[in-house]
């Protein structure tokens, strides 16, 4: 098989790389990126690390030619992880997930980050037990709720797969978080009179949900993500008790793990993006999908983003295919478009499609930078992305080669 262009030579079109910061050795980054505006008028990039020991960085990002690191804490324990993190104003809300259930610290911290040089904790949501794993995502934007995945003290799931559910946190209050809402899929957990879903993809990964997205524009609706599941949207007017609208599945005859779910609110449509898992592209094709949610309890898919060559990209290392996107968070600081998709493709690096036409999305910018030295895959792995509302796009990798702050030429 072709293995492609060398990943020593960077490849580029439609962005300006315009700096690239290796964190001071600890560029291993997760799926958090926010930006906080902080008291005295600088731009603040917030980043979580995808595995100890460190637990979030914040870079002054300013002027986004020159990123400077101004502070990197630190995990209490080695097991533990900080996947996730969203800031609103001056408060900085943290995931925690640990290798093993029952391990502890598990659940969210959040943070006064008036004074971002000194972080200081505000309260811990714990959401251990002995069968949690804790926190993988959350999703924090309007000051008041956070949203999340995550395990809980009792809850135990019938299968070790789907052991993370929906969970609604009232931070009104933020030194004292407390549980308002929960859903899972029904079957999942044990108690449930239903049988658990029938999991048809032996490299399955669970019916677990992923990331629990709500936006202002529709509050009394969740989009999720929900692994093996599919695409699964609720409705939120009663929080105490979310109540399933639809789902969409696609696995069989794909591969699973559905991550993000970012509706497109005046077009009609949903993004739909699955993670791949497995290195060599063997969980081959892993896809970026455009649905059309005119009609939300009958969802259809009316295309994909044109993916990289899985031949040029297959053999460079690691994994490749579609992660994260920009998820159009509803801040003041992040970039807002129903056009333009931004994601990240692992080996295949950053893409840029344009989705004017939602039956046709083309791919219109790429950045692949070369293989970060001591990449454990030989390649980079690009974990997240975030575009700012001045157009300048964060984008991170997974393994040890840091931020790359590039700017859209598009």
């Amino acid at each position: 098989m072709n293995t492609g262009p060398s990943s020593d030579a960077p490849i580029i079109r439609g962005f300006k790389l315009l700096a690239h910061h290796e964190l001071d050795g600890f560029g291993g980054l997760g799926e958090g990126t926010a930006i906080q505006i902080a008291k005295d008028g600088r731009r603040i990039l917030w980043l979580a690390h995808e595995n100890a020991p460190k637990n979030f960085t914040g870079l002054d990002v300013s002027d986004p030619r020159n990123p400077q690191l101004i502070i990197q804490t630190d995990l209490p324990e080695p097991y533990m992880r900080s996947n996730s993190l969203e800031v609103v104003g001056d408060i900085m809300a943290v995931a925690y997930q640990c290798k093993q259930s029952g391990q502890k610290p598990a659940g969210m911290e959040l943070f006064d980050i008036s004074k971002p040089e000194e972080p200081r904790s505000i309260s811990f949501f714990d959401a251990s037990g002995p069968h949690s794993r804790g926190v993988h995502q959350l999703w924090f934007c309007d000051g008041d709720y956070v949203h999340m995945s995550a395990g809980a003290a009792d809850f135990q799931s019938k299968r070790p797969g789907d052991d993370q559910f929906y969970r609604i946190i009232d931070v009104r209050n933020p030194s004292e978080p407390e549980e308002v809402g929960r859903w899972w899929l029904p079957g999942v957990r044990i108690g449930d009179s239903q049988d658990p879903p029938v999991q048809h993809n032996p490299a399955g990964k669970g019916f677990r949900v992923h990331n629990t997205n709500v936006y202002p524009q529709r509050p009394d609706r969740a989009y999720l993500g929900c692994v093996d599941a599919g695409v699964i949207i609720l409705d939120l007017s009663d929080l105490s008790q979310p109540k399933m609208i639809s789902r969409w599945d696609n696995s069989p005859p794909y591969h699973g793990f559905t991550h993000t779910v970012l509706p497109l609110f005046d077009r009609d449509l949903l993004i739909v993006t699955e993670e791949s898992v497995a290195d060599a592209a063997a969980d081959w094709p892993k896809l970026v999908w455009i649905l059309d949610a005119r009609h939300e309890e009958n969802l259809i898919p009316i295309a994909t983003c044109p993916l990289p060559s899985v031949e040029d990209f297959a053999l460079r290392g690691g994994r490749f295919g579609a992660h994260n996107i920009h998820e159009n968070i509803p801040t003041p600081t992040s970039w807002q478009s129903d056009q333009v998709i931004l994601g990240a493709f692992f080996n295949g690096g950053l893409r840029a499609f344009d989705i004017s036409n939602p039956y046709q999305p083309r791919e219109i910018a790429h950045f692949v930078p070369p293989a970060p030295p001591l990449s454990p895959t030989g390649s980079i792995q690009l974990n997240d992305v975030f575009a700012d509302e001045r157009g300048i796009v964060y984008t991170v990798d997974r393994h040890v080669g840091g931020l790359y702050v590039l700017e859209m030429d598009f």
